[in-house]
């Protein structure tokens, strides 16, 4: 039998949790033919059939749940082998995946998340991208949709509005300019609200959110931001009413397999507590009053 890359089998690993090869690729950014090959190139390597397939998914074989229980161990023991080449051996870490804003807020309140008399750590990674648990890249994600996936747990903590913003007391001759994210990194829903509403009037794009404020503090343009980002600044204002198209829920996201670990549930607990306690503001309901 040849060497098996382990790739393959964290693969295998997103089909047996997804059951089945659409939801897989949704974790996986692979195709579902792409995962449906690897999956038959897997068995034909290992020698085994790992699957009985049908029209409803993938269902384990007996062999395909042990060499499922076996990975599991292995992939646990690959994380902590991971945490002790970061030199933090001894010390736990929970992982979060978050969008650009809600990590300007968490950093924020971190004193909220972790307290100094935690020993665990926390490793944040900011992305636009739909956070992925599924492989335990990450512990916990702030997603702007529940999961799909049946292996997640999900906890609602409110809804998230945006609106239109400029630099305070900022005015143009003629129609505003626009500042946008480029089409690349437009990932989001109120990251592409500029280019289909307001293409013609974008006069600079950037390849971050973050830089988006920026231009905006600056007095380059309008820009669409989050209202927990534009209200809380005072050098800014709305410009109109929030945008009812881009308004969306959020959701605390966990493993079920790991959500019961003690450090990953008292991160997230202290997570939903700091969001549900700025609730009004992620909602919009506090527009700024400053002069």
């Amino acid at each position: 039998m040849k060497d098996v890359a382990w790739d393959s089998y964290q693969l295998f690993l997103s089909v047996a949790r997804q059951g089945g090869l659409s939801a897989a690729a949704e974790t996986t950014g692979l195709s579902a033919a792409t995962l449906g090959r690897r999956m038959v190139e897997l068995e034909q390597a290992l020698g085994r059939e790992l699957f009985l397939r049908s029209q409803t998914g993938y269902r384990l074989t007996s062999d395909g749940s042990q060499l499922l229980e076996h990975l599991v161990e292995l992939e646990a023991g690959s994380q902590r082998v991971e945490e002790w080449r970061r030199g933090k051996a001894g010390q736990s870490l929970v992982r979060i995946s978050l969008g650009t804003w809600i990590a300007w807020l968490l950093c924020q309140n971190m004193q909220m998340i972790r307290t100094p008399r935690d020993e665990f750590r926390i490793d944040l990674h900011v992305a636009e991208q739909r956070s992925r648990l599924s492989h335990r890249e990450n512990d916990i994600g702030l997603r702007a949709f529940e999961p799909e996936e049946p292996n997640l747990a999900a906890i609602p903590v409110g809804e998230v509005a945006y609106a239109a913003y400029r630099a305070r007391n900022r005015e143009w001759i003629g129609p505003e300019p626009w500042i946008a994210v480029d089409d690349e990194n437009a990932v989001s829903a109120y990251l592409r609200w500029p280019r289909q509403n307001a293409a013609e009037r974008i006069v600079a794009t950037v390849n971050r959110p973050r830089s988006l404020r920026d231009l905006v503090r600056a007095g380059a343009g309008l820009g669409v931001l989050p209202c927990f980002v534009g209200d809380l600044d005072p050098t800014l204002e709305r410009v109109g009413e929030d945008m009812p198209e881009l308004r969306h829920r959020q959701w605390i996201v966990m493993n079920n397999d790991d959500r019961h670990r003690s450090d990953i549930r008292l991160v997230a607990n202290r997570l939903e507590k700091l969001l549900k306690s700025h609730r009004d503001i992620l909602a919009g309901k506090r527009p700024s009053t400053r002069s």
